[in-house]
């Protein structure tokens, strides 16, 4: 059973930084995309900030580029957000996931989420 578990989250004045953390379990990690997620508002639809695939190749969201930064340790099946430059219309709930999952077992397998407050 896969468990995706993330942590780092909390309450930052604008132009903070924050590390996020997600361990994984249950998945072929290293064979896997990995990607983080962020929900804005409750019911509003996740939207995925940043991507890192199994070859280590990052991609973020225009929102983000130049002030996050995504990483990966295959040895401890983790993933890693740095946020830095945080602006208050970062604030949300984050997630990882597996982009490369197919859409049923992603939705199937999200975690409990980490909370992010950027206060102006």
């Amino acid at each position: 059973q896969v468990q995706l578990v993330e942590s780092g989250g909390g309450s930052v004045q604008a132009g903070g930084s924050l590390t996020l953390a997600c361990v994984s379990s249950g998945m072929n990690f290293s064979l896997n995309d990995m990607g983080w997620y962020r929900r804005q508002a409750p019911g509003k639809q996740r939207e995925l900030v940043a991507t890192i695939t199994r070859g280590g190749f990052m991609h973020y969201d225009k929102s983000v580029e130049g002030r996050f930064s995504i990483a990966r340790h295959n040895p401890e099946n983790a993933v890693y957000l740095q946020m830095n430059n945080l602006k208050p219309e970062d604030t949300g709930v984050y997630y990882c996931n597996s982009p490369s999952e197919p859409d049923s077992h992603r939705e199937a397998i999200w975690g409990q989420g980490t909370q992010v407050t950027v206060s102006s």
